[in-house]
């Protein structure tokens, strides 16, 4: 099992989590917790009592392995060489931690998970596949998502075209019981129908079928994920003494740190686990970013000297044994030696991604409590999506999206450096398709903010993370300055049966999370990518504190002709 974490806490940290640990103890939060008592939380149990199946769901999924074997064995013997998973949010970031930290086992299909409505990347993954071998997995908890009823309609198209009378058997659903999508399953004749548990929310559904469908296309050992994570579970179950309890020392440490002001919880990890972070921004943010106050997640940030950070970080870093962790160990023992609150997890092999699963759902569980909000709805992700309905209402009897007012690359830097102060964070939302070159590009503009402002940076692919953090941005503390990026969505894509396409799709959706920010009196900045995006985001870069710039070269030049001065004969 994933060791419990090091207490490596500065001294004056330890009464602020000892605190929050004896109010654990004093309100019997574990058992009650395990009893399901929605008042740990709030008096009304709409949303909470019917979303705790998390908590054993490990063990029921033991009865669902011999189908889920069966059907891998049926579609190998289709000739299925690639899985396509058309998810967002909660049913595809869990899954892409598990495709990106484990990769293909030799003999089975590779997996792509497809979260996105903008054409490029749904073109990128088309062009990929040949439709008559590949299996298309469409999750959906609702199922009535927008963006995964879009991606069905059109590879339903391209696989009906190749296969004609056969099209149902490239097709597998994962939803709850009783949904639109159900029932599209059914009347299309999909291969398969996996109805989950419906008591368990979609981010935190990683270990339910949602998790575990395309972890056996991957071809992992879906037993021992389930034995990490029943491990892990029995240690959270814990009492005495309460630190003991992993789940709820980690919960305890974000919430008290969070209520004295270090509410970034900054997540690093080894290289082969860099997904890691994308899942724990869904599961923080969602789940805490609410009523004006929330942890802030973030991941994939560059790690930066201890000097570079402001003081409203929670470090936690997760190792994975016999990885690549030279760099980073001597990255997080400098943090330590500055005094900085980080926390180490230990992983054996990766199999301990299912114990910290379970630790990181319980923790947050645990933290909710302890800020006094509802850990399981998610109250301002609606607004995005009723607002990208009213804007493509407007375009299907316009023909025309909204005009949005726009910054080029210099406006936008000087308008974010004016405002940059301690506490802020500055998230970076991008309408784009990924690239090597455009991330690198983020990477640097991340970079320059931690370094010159101390400030805190995290990056988001849209949509996607309307289905992640956003829920944070607008329910969650007002200490964030958003800057949306959009590509020129050329050349399109149509989507079939429909009056608009998948970069109008993205164009709505994007307007639609602005208007949503502004109406919370957010401050948001949409600055277009223009041919070459990785250059749009070097200019903001370039342009971010000039006045700092300069006065830095003038000090170095200074410096310079000092030292040549004192060298002279």
């Amino acid at each position: 099992m994933s060791t419990p974490p090091r207490k490596a806490l500065p001294v004056p940290f330890h009464a602020t989590v000892r605190s929050a640990m004896e109010e654990l103890d004093q309100n019997r939060v574990i058992d009650r917790l395990w009893g399901k008592d929605h008042r740990l939380w709030k008096d009304d149990s709409t949303e909470i009592t019917d979303r705790l199946g998390w908590l054993t769901v490990h063990d029921h999924m033991r009865e669902r392995l011999d189908d889920l074997r069966d059907c891998v064995i049926e579609t190998k013997a289709m000739g299925v060489t690639d899985v396509v998973l058309l998810g967002m949010g909660g049913s595809s970031l869990g899954p892409e931690v598990l495709r990106a930290s484990f990769g293909q086992a030799k003999g089975f299909s590779r997996l792509w998970v497809l979260d996105s409505t903008v054409p490029g990347w749904v073109r990128a993954v088309t062009s990929a596949l040949t439709p008559s071998k590949t299996l298309f997995l469409v999750a959906s908890k609702s199922g009535g998502t927008i963006e995964v009823l879009s991606l069905f309609a059109h590879f339903w198209g391209l696989v009906h075209k190749a296969t004609k009378n056969r099209t149902g058997d490239h097709f597998i659903a994962i939803t709850d019981p009783g949904t639109g999508l159900e029932r599209l399953a059914r009347d299309h004749g999909f291969r398969r129908i996996f109805t989950n548990p419906p008591d368990i929310g979609g981010r935190y559904s990683v270990l339910s079928l949602f998790g575990l469908v395309p972890a056996a296309f991957l071809g992992l050992d879906l037993p021992k994920l389930l034995d990490r994570a029943a491990e892990m579970a029995t240690h959270c179950k814990t009492q005495t003494p309460i630190e003991a309890n992993p789940g709820a020392y980690l919960g305890a440490v974000m919430g008290s740190l969070a209520k004295s002001g270090r509410d970034k919880v900054t997540v690093i990890t080894s290289p082969a686990l860099s997904t890691f972070g994308l899942w724990v921004e869904q599961l923080l943010a969602e789940s805490t970013g609410k009523e004006g106050t929330g942890l802030i997640p973030v991941a994939q940030e560059p790690v930066l000297r201890p000097s570079s950070y402001g003081d409203d970080r929670l470090f936690v870093y997760l190792r994975l044994q016999k990885d690549d962790n030279a760099r980073l160990d001597r990255q997080i023992q400098a943090l330590k030696n500055a005094g900085r609150p980080v926390l180490q997890l230990d992983l054996r092999d990766r199999y301990d991604l299912g114990a910290e699963f379970f630790r990181w759902e319980f923790a947050t569980a645990v933290a909710g409590h302890l800020l006094g909000i509802h850990p399981f709805d998610q109250p301002n992700v609606q607004e995005s999506k009723d607002n990208t309905n009213q804007v493509l209402s407007m375009f299907q009897s316009t023909r025309q999206l909204p005009e949005l007012l726009r910054h080029n690359p210099k406006q936008a830097a000087q308008d974010l450096s004016a405002r940059l102060k301690p506490g802020t964070y500055v998230a970076i939302l991008a309408y784009t398709t990924p690239s090597r070159p455009f991330e690198q590009a983020v990477t640097r503009l991340r970079k320059t903010l931690v370094a010159r402002h101390h400030v805190t940076t995290t990056f988001g692919y849209g949509p996607r993370y309307l289905h992640s953090t956003g829920q944070l941005h607008k329910g969650g503390p007002s200490t964030g300055l958003f800057l949306q990026l959009i590509d020129r969505m050329t050349p399109d894509l149509p989507i079939p049966g429909k009056s608009f396409s998948f970069g109008t799709l993205a164009r709505a959706q994007a307007a639609g999370d602005l208007q949503s920010l502004r109406t919370h009196h957010r401050h948001a900045l949409l600055v277009p990518l223009g041919r070459d995006p990785a250059q749009t985001i070097d200019a903001v870069t370039a342009a971010v504190s000039p006045a700092h710039s300069s006065t830095r070269r003038v000090a170095v030049q200074t410096k310079a002709h000092a030292t040549r001065r004192k060298t002279r004969p």
